[in-house]
């Protein structure tokens, strides 16, 4: 066997299995060597019953004294039991839904038992206890890998097909770390880490696997976001003329804050500098983001240049538009907008204007990518919500100039430090820590299903005031999920017997654009007062008068997708509220959501958000841009990422293109690592 080897042509692994494995990412011995267990059993530990400590899995190692019998409960539910004794104690094992076990424990044999040994007064029991023959064990006695599953695929089949591939193809792993790097870090071999990340001999031979393959993933992507950096500043960028600040202020209705002021300086002095810029402005909702990115747009007009503005989403993309619109066509500039949503003659026009340079900023959705759109003079890009889009959308935008442009990046999630070192380890980040003047903080308060009447009599109040109500909910319709609050009903209800005398209307992702659109021009311009809705108002259009955002099932939403949803009210002049509804008691929730309530404070939430959940969860599925990591997790792995950072750098101070012979499998290793991005090395 070698690590091409196919895991259809091993032995018990039909098409049924092998369609089950690929779905997993498993298809050669190769795969799986990296297919990391995430989780461990520790069965080195062998007990006797008697001794057997509770709440904890041990061995024992019984004879089975009765041949075992299995009754049924009900449809779908049978139990098996046999009685088990190992010389002074007895025990009952008992088995949901296995009836397979009938057949397997032979009465007099002697077996190895893995599980909880569960006391009842005298009487002992085992529940679901996995078992191997005496004299027959692959998986006691040691510590055993719990892997990902998928449906037809077993705990068992994956680690014997683990230990098969590990014995016969573990010493054929390259070890792509130079020799140098692995012995000044004191690592581990590749043959080592593999063979001890699957089937460890001990706790610490473990952690040395598990330290080997944690730097090394991290050192190759550091190397990754290295060159993309040096790409990004290396060479000729193109010069805007140097214009006095004063002369784009006189455009705003209001003087902007010092932080607004210390961003647009930091942008001036990168468009004029020569160098193509690449910059990330981070601040939180309503930071004042926007009017940065309208200077940058000016400066690229003033230069004779054109600039493309990309957001995530239709209806973010129209609050752009209709925002500069206003604020930069006194400066003469021609402001387009391109969405998918436009009609084919629409689209057309949009496209031969902008190849003509009749547009001097377009505004749009992943539309601006499109094979048909071309630009006369790009020589600014700006990204709203990058995290939503990854290196390889932004190189495909910025490939659109023919010179490299200058790059903006928005983002109005606070990241924390460690992630923003590798999401934007090509970017110079400013960040905007100054709310406008006036700018409330917004009172956040928990109730649970009991204070349901007394928070719809608070969004009442609201509505007679003249304020209006966002209410958001997790699922779009009934049956999502058990006990979850549903848009489609929940909108229904409130309108026919909670508030039939108020306007109600509801809004979610499966909507038509143009619904979608509607629904939210109508709660902007007051004809609504309570807007039920899933998280697509997370980054949705700017309602000043919106007071009070509740948001149902709040346990389901992640600290900072929380933050997000709160930062769509306190808008305006008048005081605004968060109602989080909840009856989750588990005390980690609790905690989590109180966390909430008491901190404002963008950056500090998303630490928390990121310790808790890990930046898969943090951005939702694969929304970072950041190649897949197998080994690494960025919130426990600082320590780490620092020292691999470091190296990477000392390496490339030496070999600064890793052309050297020894280091071409290395820089081989950061092209696979990135190849979902496209190759971004070019």
């Amino acid at each position: 066997m070698d690590l091409n080897t196919p895991l259809r042509s091993l032995a018990g692994i039909g098409p049924a299995k092998a369609k089950a494995l690929a779905k997993l990412g498993l298809e050669t011995a190769g795969d799986l060597l990296f297919y990391f267990p995430r989780a461990y059993e520790d069965r080195s530990r062998l007990c006797s019953l008697e001794d057997a400590p509770a709440e904890e899995a041990v061995c024992v190692s019984a004879l089975a004294a009765e041949q075992p019998r299995t009754s049924y409960i009900r449809a779908g539910l049978s139990v098996t039991k046999c009685k088990i004794v190992d010389g002074t104690t007895s025990a009952e094992a008992v088995f949901f839904n296995q009836d397979y076990v009938r057949r397997t424990l032979k009465p007099g044999e002697s077996y190895v038992f893995y599980g909880k040994v569960e006391r009842f007064g005298n009487r002992r029991q085992l529940t679901n206890p996995t078992f191997e023959r005496e004299g027959h064990t692959r998986f006691t006695g040691r510590i055993m890998p719990v892997y990902p599953l998928t449906s037809g695929i077993s705990n068992n089949l994956l680690a014997d097909l683990a230990l098969r591939c590990v014995k016969e193809c573990a010493g054929q792993i390259p070890d792509d770390l130079p020799a140098e790097v692995r012995l000044s870090h004191h690592l581990a071999t590749a043959e080592y880490a593999v063979q001890n990340i699957h089937f460890p001999r001990d706790q610490e031979a473990l952690e040395l696997a598990r330290r080997r393959l944690i730097f090394e993933e991290l050192f190759i992507l550091s190397c990754g976001m290295a060159f993309l950096r040096q790409r990004r500043t290396d060479g000729e960028g193109r010069r805007f003329p140097r214009r006095e600040v004063s002369e784009f202020l006189a455009l705003l209705p209001y003087p902007p804050t010092g932080a607004q002021r210390r961003a647009m300086d930091e942008v001036a002095a990168d468009l004029t500098s020569g160098r193509p810029m690449n910059r990330l402005i981070q601040g939180d909702v309503g930071s004042g983001k926007t009017t940065v990115a309208a200077f940058a747009a000016w400066l690229a007009h003033e230069g004779g240049f054109q600039s493309a503005l990309m957001a995530p989403t239709e209806i973010l993309a129209r609050q752009h538009y209709e925002t500069l619109v206003r604020m930069l066509a006194p400066a003469g500039l021609r402001v387009g907008l391109l969405t998918g949503g436009l009609k084919g003659a629409e689209k057309k026009a949009v496209h031969s204007a902008l190849a003509a340079g009749e547009y001097d900023l377009i505004i749009g959705t992943h539309a601006l990518l499109s094979r048909g759109v071309t630009y006369a003079n790009l020589g600014l890009v700006i990204t709203d919500e990058q995290h939503r889009f990854g290196v390889a959308q932004r190189s495909a935008l910025s490939s659109k100039a023919e010179q490299p442009p200058h790059v903006l990046v928005m983002s109005a999630t606070p990241i924390p430090r460690t992630l923003a070192l590798l999401i934007y380890g090509d970017l110079d980040v400013t960040v905007i820590d100054e709310l406008p003047p006036g700018r409330m903080p917004v009172e956040t308060y928990l109730v649970g299903e009991d204070k349901r009447a007394r928070m719809y009599g608070f969004v009442r109040k609201q509505v007679e005031e003249g304020r209006q109500v966002y209410m958001i909910c997790p699922a779009v319709e009934e049956g999502e999920g058990t006990g979850l609050k549903a848009v489609t009903a929940y909108a229904e209800e409130l309108a026919e017997t909670v508030f039939p005398d108020l306007r109600v209307a509801f809004v979610h992702g499966r909507m038509k654009g143009k619904e979608k659109e509607a629904a939210m021009a109508a709660f902007a311009g007051g004809q609504t007062d309570i807007l039920v809705s899933t998280t697509v108002v997370e980054v949705g259009v700017d309602v000043p008068n919106a007071s009070l955002m509740v948001i149902e099932n709040a346990d389901r939403f992640g600290l900072s997708q929380l933050h997000q949803l709160r930062g769509r009210v306190g808008r305006g002049a008048w005081k605004s509220y968060c109602v989080l509804v909840s009856d989750n008691r588990a005390p980690e929730t609790r905690e989590r959501l109180r966390y909430f309530c008491q901190t404002t404070d963008g950056f500090r939430i998303a630490e928390k958000d990121l310790e808790l959940r890990g930046p898969g969860d943090f951005f939702g599925q694969r929304q970072h841009g950041l190649p897949t990591l197998r080994a690494a997790d960025f919130a426990g792995d600082t320590r780490t990422l620092k020292e691999a950072q470091d190296a990477a750098a000392e390496l490339l101070a030496a070999d600064p293109g890793l052309t050297e012979p020894r280091h071409r499998p290395l820089m081989d290793q950061v092209r696979r690592l990135f190849s979902e991005e496209g190759d971004i090395f070019n």
